[in-house]
């Protein structure tokens, strides 16, 4: 057949089997990876279902597709790469190549039944726009992060609490109920609102229409009521003729004047047809099995919440109208409900809502901008800029007779940032070499194209080496150059930090941004390792759901968070291009963040030091955290 390819490599895919319950494999991650396959009528994968029990006596009749062949293997069996992630996880023969994590699984997935058969375009698709649908990964972003984790443990937690009680509402569901209430944003927003307008205009309503003011609240029912069956069309309309073979021809008719000229502020908003906005991706797929089994609860113990969730009732019965997904649920043993159709209530009930529950702008009444109030303030409390002195400034690995795959000068880069990026590794290279011991475990975290992971491979071949990172293609460049050294000591694992749960001795990271670096300080400290890290993109960080800041007790009681992270802010401001005294404040203000960084890790019974690496000119980020546990 036309687009079919056949020389594809051995993979297996492994999925966690707890339990079932009424039609539901537990944890629902295993449910979307296999309502996934079958959408994709995909057969490429050896899936093998991982029990965390004994027995093996289990029944999987109408909750997995039939054309998916399963293989029941306890945990023990798992190769052991796999043994160090969490599940679901997809590996390539010779076991050395591992992806884990629901999003970064499903993606290749996607992925793998497009290069099977590429006629399949809609498939494609559902990676989105610029194909970057549940791409960043869930501890930077907010929505792969309800996608991916949240709203799945969620609604297991749910269907416990239903056996026996009466169960609470997910405030994730609530979250998801408000995001489907907010204005689309797409590439092309403009051209599409106005065509909503022009809709609008033709129908005799709009957006001066909808503004108005009227103290008849039956009135004002009834206009929204019209403005919603005049407008909604748009977005069906242009959600939808990506869902079909046959596409309208598409017109070039000039929009009147009157809609062309309308300011952007008086143009109506787009609302949302799919999860991520107006087009069916991996999002909908992932959402789908948790939620139907969160509605099949609600209608069946707490209908009379049903009215709570009007936009996800219209998203759970709109995509049931996409091509294959009813075949595809029904495969994994979904059997949609009829739900009434619900009035749309307001948006504020959702007002309360909090997008990440514990973070909040402190208001400081005696707060001064500026780096110099908050660098005094710090003074005055015996915090200084202090840099612990570098254990061997001169070192250097010997470049020219090491192999041509392990220097950085075998990346895409000019040969003055490979000369920067070998000394940067001189650095982190002495430290880490001079901690290990035969047989331990080094990590490389946020590893790119394995820079420093394939240096301490081929220096330390007594030891593991781990590389693990999130984008796929870096991953892979670091395999090529891997393969070409004849590495047998390195793992390479395509997954967030997060899904990483094996032991190591050693953690290290060379310019992980933003939080990413307090990431792998608290996996490191979670598992009593070592770590060398160099932070980066000070400028980004920001509190998170994990993080608060400042970390430690001695900032806290000194420094506010808006002053902590002027701080931040002004850490960044170390490029060569800038005047020399605001790079000397940038470099001090560098040296204050990572110290707040290294009094925390002590407060968890470390030794750390803030080191600058040698020479200073090899980055613009040049700090070292150096930390070994007591």
């Amino acid at each position: 057949m036309k687009g079919i390819k056949k020389s594809l490599k051995e993979e297996y895919l492994y999925l966690d089997f707890f339990h079932q319950i009424e039609g539901c494999i537990f944890p629902l991650h295993t449910s979307v990876t296999l309502f996934l396959l079958s959408y994709c009528d995909c057969k490429i994968f050896k899936v093998c279902l991982v029990l965390t029990g004994e027995s093996r006596d289990i029944s999987l009749e109408n909750v997995v597709p039939q054309e998916v062949e399963v293989q029941i293997i306890s945990r023990q069996e798992l190769p052991p790469i796999v043994q160090n992630c969490c599940l679901p996880a997809v590996v390539e023969k010779p076991d050395n190549f591992c992806r884990a994590g629901l999003a970064v699984v499903l993606r290749h997935i996607i992925q793998k039944s497009y290069e099977a058969d590429s006629s399949k375009k809609e498939i494609l698709e559902l990676l989105g726009f610029k194909k970057t649908c549940l791409k960043a990964c869930a501890e930077v972003s907010q929505w792969t992060r309800l996608c991916e984790l949240t709203i799945p443990l969620a609604i297991e937690n749910f269907l416990k609490e239903s056996s026996d009680q009466h169960p609470t509402i997910p405030a994730e569901i609530l979250q998801l109920e408000k995001k489907l209430s907010e204005p689309v944003r797409v590439h092309n927003d403009d051209k599409l609102r106005r065509q909503k307008l022009k809709q609008q205009k033709a129908a005799g309503v709009g957006p001066s229409l909808a503004k108005e003011k009227t103290k008849n609240k039956v009135h004002r029912q009834e206009m929204s009521e019209e403005l919603d069956s005049s407008s909604k069309s748009l977005e069906l309309k242009v959600a939808f003729s990506k869902l079909t073979v046959h596409e309208e021809p598409a017109t070039n008719n000039r929009e009147p004047s009157h809609i062309r000229k309308a300011k952007a502020s008086d143009l109506p908003p787009l609302e949302h047809v799919f999860a991520e906005g107006l087009y069916f991706t991996l999002a909908d797929i992932v959402l789908l099995p948790c939620i139907h089994h969160f509605l099949v609860i609600i209608c069946k113990k707490l209908s009379e919440k049903l009215i709570e969730f009007p936009l996800l009732a219209a998203w759970y019965q709109r995509i049931q109208e996409v091509p294959r997904v009813k075949a595809a649920a029904s495969r994994c043993g979904i059997q949609f409900l009829h739900l009434p159709e619900l009035l749309t209530t307001s948006n504020e009930q959702y007002s309360n809502l909090s997008e990440i529950p514990g973070v909040e702008e402190q208001n400081d009444a005696s707060f001064i901008g500026g780096p110099r109030p908050t660098m005094t303030k710090l003074m005055e409390k015996g915090i200084e800029v202090m840099f612990s002195p570098h254990p061997c400034p001169t070192w250097t690995l010997d470049w020219n007779n090491l192999p041509t795959a392990v220097s950085p000068k075998e990346g895409k880069m000019s040969s003055d940032r490979a000369l920067r990026k070998q000394q940067q590794l001189n650095n982190l290279v002495y430290v880490v070499t001079n901690q290990a011991k035969p047989g331990d475990r080094i990590v490389d975290f946020c590893s790119g194209g394995g820079h420093v992971g394939i240096v301490l491979a081929h220096m330390l071949p007594s030891c593991q080496v781990t590389l693990i990172e999130n984008k796929e293609l870096s991953l892979i460049r670091a395999k090529k150059r891997s393969d070409e050294l004849g590495l047998s000591n390195i793992w390479f694992i395509q997954a967030n930090m997060e899904y990483f749960t094996g032991m190591f001795n050693i953690g290290v990271a060379l310019h992980a941004c933003g939080v990413a670096t307090d990431m792998v300080i608290e996996h490191c400290i979670k598992t009593r390792a070592s770590f060398v890290t160099c932070p980066c993109c000070y400028g980004f960080i920001q509190n998170t759901s994990k993080f608060n800041f400042p970390k430690s007790e001695q900032f806290k009681k000194t420094l506010s968070y808006k002053e902590h992270m002027i701080l931040c802010r002004f850490a960044d401001q170390t490029a060569v291009q800038l005047p020399p005294q605001r790079r000397l404040i940038g470099k001090q203000c560098m040296c204050l963040v990572d110290l707040d960084r290294a009094r925390a890790a002590e407060e968890h019974g470390y030794s750390v030091q803030v080191i600058s690496m040698e020479p200073e000119s090899c980055s613009p980020k040049n700090n070292m955290i150096v930390g070994v546990p007591i």
